[in-house]
């Protein structure tokens, strides 16, 4: 595949960035004191772990960079977190961008013609790359080559600049909107999934100390299982209920404190926000328990319908409170039980 250079500018001259960051993995400034730098501290994922420490043993041996890792599953499960680990076990430079930020083919010409060998490059958000952008992907991943036309008509030419060997790691939380080609090319593919009570417990531990809070065993329990199986919302809710704590107690979290602030900020005790229990009273409130249309039901409770689509749905998919079928989103018994209302006749 080729993108098309105006001969008579230079060649990268209006080619923005689209980075995010350049930066080593040590230096992320978001949750930083949170985020694990290592495998070893990486708390969950064992399969994946275990898998990227073979990985990583191999193309050390080789002295080679790492292949083209994907990471896919729910917000919040640590995929930009491992990106930044990759790069620190693989002793590598980490590039940090993502789909919607690369507009134009000029924008990634721009950052693959500048990375070093060895470095990592990743995308966020990687299905949302436009097609001509992913085309001049393609050669770059395969051969580490960037097809380049330049002119028009019958006096345009071809030309092909060698790329040093990089990684690309990709991530996504809706695999199904990537293109097979894309898919294709990447050598290491990893799905993360939702953590356990058990599993975010030492991960509210970890934070915790970090943070310096004082938490009872319970109330570590109790984040837990509120936390919708996501690291990302166990460290926030961590956060909320300390406040609470100093504010309206002594400071110390107990179960009980926990339990008041999450009342407080109306997070039940599945750990469903406002956002789901809305979902589910407007389902639940079917005549009959009717499926709903994905955008009748955005609009119902004024939520975009990507937003319910990727954040909210997996997760009470999950918990097996809605389904989905050909005809909408569906309450199932369980949503009853929950908001307990009586289940009408499936």
């Amino acid at each position: 595949m080729s993108w098309e250079a105006d001969p008579s500018k230079d060649l990268f001259a209006d080619a923005a960035p689209a980075l995010d960051g350049e930066l080593h993995a040590a230096d992320l400034e978001i949750d930083r004191s949170l985020r694990p730098k290592t495998l070893d501290d990486y708390l969950g994922q064992t399969r994946v772990k275990d898998a990227l420490r073979v990985h990583i043993s191999a193309a050390r041996a080789r002295k080679e960079p790492l292949d083209h890792v994907l990471f896919y599953g729910p917000p919040g499960l640590g995929k930009t977190t491992l990106a930044n680990i990759l790069a620190r076990e693989m002793g590598a430079k980490i590039r940090i961008t993502s789909g919607p930020a690369i507009a134009r083919t000029g924008d990634l010409a721009a950052i693959l013609t500048n990375l070093e060998p060895g470095e990592i490059l990743f995308i966020d958000e990687i299905h949302r790359l436009n097609r001509s952008v992913e085309e001049v992907l393609y050669p770059a991943m395969e051969d580490f080559a960037l097809d380049i036309v330049i002119g028009k008509g019958p006096a345009a030419r071809s030309i092909r600049l060698d790329l040093p060997r990089f990684t690309l790691v990709g991530a996504t939380t809706r695999t199904g909107l990537l293109t097979g080609p894309l898919r294709d090319r990447f050598g290491i593919v990893q799905h993360l999934d939702y953590y356990s009570v058990d599993e975010l417990s030492e991960i509210i531990l970890r934070s915790a100390s970090l943070l310096g809070v004082d938490i009872d065993d319970a109330a570590v329990v109790e984040l837990a299982r509120r936390s919708r199986g996501t690291p990302r919302i166990a460290n926030s809710n961590l956060k909320s209920v300390r406040d609470y704590a100093e504010v309206r107690a002594d400071g110390h979290l107990t179960a009980s404190v926990a339990s008041e602030a999450f009342d407080f900020f109306a997070i039940d005790s599945l750990g469903l926000n406002v956002v789901d229990q809305a979902v589910l009273r407007v389902l639940c409130a079917q005549p009959g328990g009717r499926p709903m249309g994905l955008a009748t039901l955005a609009s119902a409770i004024g939520e975009d319908p990507s937003t319910l689509e990727d954040v909210n749905e997996p997760y009470l998919i999950k918990q097996q409170l809605i389904e989905r079928t050909p005809s909408g989103r569906r309450a199932l018994p369980a949503a009853y039980e929950h908001l307990g209302l009586t289940l009408p006749g499936f």
